[in-house]
């Protein structure tokens, strides 16, 4: 990749991006849900390399599936 993946806040901008192929994005959110990044004692939480604050694994879910045109909101029940 030949952008830094720590300079983006949010999920959403890494799957908005303009430039960035599928692929890539998919790369970047998929590392950034991966366990490895889990917020010690918060399995809900991501903390990927770089980022200020934790990330909800859920907000990284929908940007993924944003990539896919599937509705990214969150489900209500």
């Amino acid at each position: 990749m030949s952008q830094p993946v720590s300079r983006y806040l949010h999920p959403f901008e890494v799957a908005a991006h303009p430039t960035l192929e599928p692929e890539v994005k998919r790369a970047i959110l998929a590392s950034w849900a991966s366990d490895r990044v889990a917020v010690e004692g918060q399995p809900a939480l991501r903390r990927p390399p770089g980022a200020r604050h934790p990330i909800p694994v859920d907000e990284i879910l929908g940007a993924l599936r944003s990539l896919d045109g599937e509705d990214a909101g969150p489900t209500l029940q």
